[in-house]
């Protein structure tokens, strides 16, 4: 028997193979493609902008530096990435090609083109040299990934020494009423904000309990130390609804 039918993981509350996730995950994102960038700013009330901007705030792209944004998607990240570093290069890798192809149309992609690459890839296996990039960030995506402690070492990988991961995710909050209060609105407004806007409820049925399944701030933490990250911290978003994880390649 092998490992990926022999072992299970998460697809959102269901248990499934560990091979049949990634497949999953791409239907998902398929589905929301045209929709994603709308439905960010639906799921977080707007804040992820806010988000996005504390992210660079935090790691303070220098001109010249070469990103890599996995799980990247539409090129939010990078286009933001660039726009602070004045000159550098940035590869979008997402394993969802619609998700680049709706990045590419984006007016940001255009006046960027010189500094851009999409790639269709794996978090888990990079399709890059060890030592290639100055700068590797992920946001909200690491918890689709099927073996996320895999794509972390990856990072490691492809990091030159010196190297900075981020990762933004939606993570718990410290408070338990709050906690409760937060599910309430994730569990009942969210997915038929999905269907609304993108005809698709269950898609988002599934991101609201992936963001239930994934590690909470300190785990997280300790899978970045596990990987090889020095100096590993994290920074709570509003209150811990998200988190921001930092980490360096020494």
């Amino acid at each position: 028997m092998t490992q990926d039918s022999a072992n299970t993981t998460h697809f959102g509350f269901e248990t499934v193979p560990e091979g049949e996730k990634a497949g999953r995950v791409q239907g998902v994102f398929n589905s929301v493609a045209s929709n994603y960038d709308i439905m960010n700013d639906v799921m977080s009330m707007g804040i992820h902008r806010i988000w996005k901007n504390a992210m660079m705030d935090w790691l303070a792209p220098r001109s010249g530096q070469k990103l890599l944004d996995v799980a990247g998607g539409t090129g939010d990240v990078s286009f933001k990435f660039l726009k602070r570093a004045g000159s550098g290069h940035a590869t979008v890798l997402d394993l969802t090609e619609p998700m680049l192809i709706e990045g590419r149309k984006r007016a940001e992609a255009e006046s960027m083109q010189d500094n851009l690459e999409w790639v269709v890839g794996d978090a888990m296996a990079l399709p890059f040299e060890d030592n290639s990039f100055d700068v590797y960030t992920i946001s909200f995506g690491i918890r689709n990934v099927t073996r996320p402690q895999e794509a972390l070492n990856e990072a490691y990988r492809v990091l030159r020494p010196g190297g900075r991961l981020m990762v933004l995710e939606f993570s718990q909050l410290p408070n338990a009423a709050m906690q409760k209060a937060y599910d309430l609105y994730s569990f009942n407004v969210i997915p038929k904000m999905g269907k609304m806007i993108a005809n698709d409820s269950e898609s988002y049925q599934y991101l609201v309990e992936s963001i239930r399944n994934f590690p909470d701030q300190e785990t997280f933490l300790e899978m970045l130390r596990v990987a090889g990250f020095a100096n590993a911290k994290y920074r709570n978003m509003t209150m811990g609804i998200a988190a921001l994880h930092s980490g360096w390649k020494i």
